[in-house]
């Protein structure tokens, strides 16, 4: 076998020289995709028989994959919403040509020299400044194509207590982890709570321990080159020790090689949820929680990591917690899971600062920019108990949005304003405004109620599975047929289509909403008299919707 650990350079097409250019509006996503997704689940497979020869060999044939190449230069181009942000070199990749360059380029063998990256800052919650790192285009590619042929070999070793930055795992499953540990219906229920708050863990992690951890695996020395390329900052290149750039695309499955284990490491009479660096553990005893506080400490000294003094901190699960957004306490003999009273705050300073600084903007533009605003957050509270928090926040938004109203008239009635922006819903007054569709006929935009959307309990992915798992592809077409039931109202035009689909996007063979946004497609063209009736509808992801245009397919309309 080839020596893997040297093998540094990107994939390439070794009998495949003289191959033509690549045309990215003729590429067959289904089948690219079907071909990623079957190497990783022999990789998987591999990985759960303990045959490491063959998972190197499998390895190294998804890293010189072309399907690979093809899907990672789609996701991160035009799937990630970091698309438009360029590294060091200022690269942009933005249409189809460059894109298509980009893969003849990747497929070249070339030693591969890895770039430091952009070092920028955004806000964090409590007013400091939290350090992003952002790699070239050509390096986010590159780790996009590595964390492809690495997460499936670790997803068949990760802990069934992991939830964060993994395939088909969410914070909502750490949530509902946390509830069966502290509910009294629970079996043994715990009380006592050790949250627990890692001190700058992307940027203190101990990158031998990730290399270590990774062993003589096939692009191990594409890791070792991003870990230590450095930053730069105010026209200064800085070298990195330690640490992994929050920012690159490989970094939260770093983050999760090198923190598997605290579960094991706590042994029984524990129950824990960790969301990356978000570590909740639960006891039933004050002794208990405090025992395992040392072996929390031990854990991450040995990461080079540390708990924050203050922050970490022992609680009773009567006087309650925050966790991933959500306030969970017990009140009286129920376990109560409810939004973060901060995260509330935080929506409506957003909405109200956005009225603020948009008064002259039209009714039509506060409905296009609040609903997905609105919609996105009540959707991620919406398994909790938050219908008394959403009529709240309705009720703030709606005074946000008469205040506007009423600001940009200030010489009319009440009454006048009131008929001009509102309509009397099943809610109470709705914002609505009039527009057109592209037929030219006058339609009837109205904002997002937040109690309209339906309190639903989310079902926790079971035990250890992982998409990555061929015996496990019955669950997982299931799971993701009724988690996306659970997203649009039913009877909605939307909801037929993607019923009728089966919940795929029918360009790429993936999950319909799996992140990405959602175009509705006319099968014939309006131009050539196509109707907007549901049998001349498609849901496309809107990357395999701009295909259907580069091909000449005339696009629908945006859902």
């Amino acid at each position: 076998m080839v020596d893997t650990v040297r093998t540094v350079g990107p994939p390439q097409a070794p009998k495949d020289r003289g191959s033509p250019p690549t045309d990215w509006s003729q590429i067959d996503w289904t089948t690219a995709e079907r071909r990623v997704q079957n190497l990783r689940f022999r990789i998987f497979r591999a990985a759960k028989e303990q045959r490491w020869k063959h998972v190197r060999h499998l390895t190294k044939l998804l890293l010189r994959s072309y399907a690979n190449v093809l899907v990672s230069v789609r996701r991160i181009t035009q799937v990630n919403r970091g698309r438009h942000t360029p590294g060091i070199d200022g690269e942009r990749v933005t249409t189809p040509e460059e894109r298509a360059k980009l893969v003849d380029d990747l497929r070249q063998y070339q030693p591969w020299k890895a770039a430091p990256v952009r070092r920028v800052y955004i806000p964090k919650a409590t007013g400091k400044q939290r350090p992003l790192g952002i790699p070239t285009m050509r390096d986010r590619v590159m780790q996009m194509v590595v964390k492809n042929a690495l997460e499936s070999r670790f997803e068949a070793e990760f802990e069934a207590q992991s939830y964060g930055f993994r395939p088909g795992r969410c914070c909502q499953d750490a949530i509902e982890e946390v509830y069966v540990a502290l509910n009294n219906s629970a079996v043994g229920h715990h009380h006592y709570i050790l949250d627990a708050d890692i001190q700058g863990a992307f940027d203190h992690i101990s990158q031998d321990f990730i290399l270590r951890r990774i062993g003589p695996m096939p692009g191990r020395e594409l890791i070792k080159q991003w870990l230590k390329a450095g930053y730069w900052e105010h026209g200064t290149l800085h070298h990195t020790t330690e640490g992994t750039p929050q920012g690159g695309v490989v970094s939260p499955l770093l983050a999760n090689i090198a923190l598997d284990g605290l579960a094991k490491r706590l042994g029984k009479g524990y129950r824990m949820a960790r969301y990356a660096d978000d570590i909740v553990v639960m006891a039933k005893s004050l002794p208990a929680i405090e025992q395992a506080c040392p072996v929390v400490t031990a854990f991450l000294d040995e990461r080079g990591l540390a708990l924050h003094p203050e922050k970490t901190r022992l609680v009773h699960r009567t006087e309650g917690f925050d966790f991933l957004g959500f306030h969970v306490q017990m009140r009286g003999q129920r376990l109560l899971i409810t939004p973060q009273s901060q995260k509330v705050q935080a929506l409506l300073r957003d909405v109200r600062s956005w009225l603020k600084h948009h008064q002259t903007v039209s009714p039509e533009a506060v409905i296009h920019h609040l609903n997905p605003l609105i919609r996105g957050w009540a959707m991620y509270y919406r398994h909790v108990v938050s219908k008394r928090t959403f009529q709240n926040v309705d009720y703030h938004i709606w005074r946000a949005l008469w205040r506007w109203a009423k600001r940009r008239h200030p010489r009319k009635s009440q009454r006048w304003i009131y008929r001009r922006y509102f309509e009397v819903g099943k809610y109470g007054a709705t914002f609505y405004a009039e527009s057109r569709d592209r037929r030219g006929k006058t339609i009837r935009l109205r904002l997002e109620r937040v109690p309209a959307i339906p309190i639903v309990r989310h079902v926790k992915v079971k035990g250890c599975a992982s998409p990555d798992d061929p015996t496990l592809k019955a669950y997982w077409d299931s799971r993701r047929l009724k988690m996306g039931r659970q997203r649009l109202a039913k009877g909605s035009t939307l909801y037929g289509i993607a019923e009728a689909q089966r919940w795929q996007c029918p360009g790429c063979g993936q999950a319909l909403f799996d992140g990405q946004e959602v175009h509705l497609h006319h099968l014939i063209p309006v131009h050539a008299g196509g109707s907007d009736a549901r049998a001349n509808l498609q849901g496309l992801h809107a990357a395999c919707h701009h295909q259907r245009h580069q091909q000449g397919i005339t696009a629908g309309q945006s859902a």
